[in-house]
């Protein structure tokens, strides 16, 4: 029977779920860097043994650790994340100059086709690429040195790059989302980028249309699908069915187009999730009930409330907290700030909190083992 392992990064440790195929019994292991903040976790797709985390604070700067047996053990590899050439300047919130600085790693995503490819999201906004397991990191510098890249301004969070989707059927193309500069895609293996925001609009920037400025959370998209991305924007959920070139909105119903979280279903690629948040300065869901939303395809959503708490509850659900099983009947998985992973075995029908009271949840991520 396969098995399904969730992987947690918290603000003080790294933790591993297990489970059977039923997923009703878990069994908890770490914290693995126990009181260090790890910002995301990720297991390979092609060698499940294989995992990165990143692990950032403020007396031991950025490490990288690996695993090679399923997150028993751990090594720390390389952290040589420097810019290439000479950096220059961004926008700082205020809008004047500000020198680039490599602060962290926000976000991991290991190559579909080679085990020891791994690609890199880090603040300041930047990607990097490693293709010996972590050890060496060389930076594409054809994003950050994009023709808008001295506009892009920090978000509340920081200039953190926090998505990368790779698209599996075109090793050439890939996307990137950055916090608070908006969306890119490159069609050639990283070396140019486009900006992918026509359509996005955001009321704050002094042009709402503008080419960057977006604060994007969060981009996903299914792999047998890969010209249909989802979007969950600081305001307003979005969908591109031509891999960016054009966005429109699907907020819909729901109560708060505001959130973090976006995903798709493992085995439907027009299911699609979101965890709607009150507000841009009130971080909790709206009325104090946690309520994972689905929708097919967007406009029209459908709360999903059962086994969830529906009073009192004041968490939130960060960027990299929502993840996907490829079991037969998809689960789905998002972890709290206030420190619970609740998961569903039924593609979002019922939840249960597979563990309560970790130290707040930065990352979810989900590997199916056979």
């Amino acid at each position: 029977m396969s098995q399904v392992r969730v992987l947690v990064g918290t603000h003080k440790g790294a933790f591993v779920l297990t489970s059977d195929g039923k997923r009703k019994d878990w069994k908890v292991e770490g914290p693995h860097f126990g009181g260090l903040e790890i910002y995301h976790v990720k297991g390979s797709p092609i060698e499940p043994n294989r995992i990165y985390a990143s692990q950032a604070g403020d007396w031991f700067g950025q490490v990288v650790h690996r695993s090679d047996d399923g997150g028993v053990t751990w090594e720390a590899v390389g952290n040589d994340f420097k810019y290439h050439g000479t950096p220059g300047t961004h926008q700082w919130y205020d809008g004047t100059p500000h020198p680039w600085e490599f602060k962290r790693v926000w976000h991991f995503e290991p190559s579909p086709h080679d085990v020891d490819t791994v690609f890199a999201g880090v603040e300041d906004a930047a990607l990097f690429k490693s293709t010996d397991g972590g050890k060496t990191w060389a930076e594409l510098s054809g994003l950050r040195e994009h023709s808008t890249g001295s506009q892009w301004a920090p978000g509340a969070g920081g200039l953190c790059l926090h998505t990368i989707i790779l698209d599996p059927r075109n090793p050439e193309r890939m996307y990137t989302a950055i916090s608070a500069a908006g969306a890119f895609r490159s069609d050639d293996g990283g070396k140019t980028w486009k900006t992918i925001t026509k359509g996005l609009k955001s009321d704050f920037l002094p042009n709402p249309t503008a080419e960057v400025g977006h604060c994007v959370h969060h981009v996903a998209m299914h792999p047998s699908n890969p010209n249909v991305l989802f979007m969950q924007k600081h305001w307003d959920v979005m969908r591109s069915d031509d891999a960016g070139e054009n966005w429109r909105e699907v907020s819909g119903n729901l109560p708060s187009d505001f959130g973090f979280v976006i995903d798709v279903h493992a085995h439907d690629p027009q299911t699609i999730y979101v965890v709607p948040i009150k507000s841009d300065s009130e971080h909790y869901p709206p009325d104090g009930k946690l309520r994972v939303y689905r929708s097919k395809g967007g406009n029209e959503w459908e709360a999903l409330t059962k086994g969830l708490p529906q009073k009192d509850c004041y968490v939130n659900v960060l960027r990299d907290a929502m993840a996907v099983d490829t079991m037969d009947e998809c689960g789905i998985y998002f972890g709290t700030t206030g420190g619970q992973v609740y998961a569903s075995a039924d593609s979002g029908d019922t939840w249960n909190a597979i563990v309560r009271d970790l130290p707040a949840v930065k990352s979810v991520e989900v590997q199916t083992l056979k």
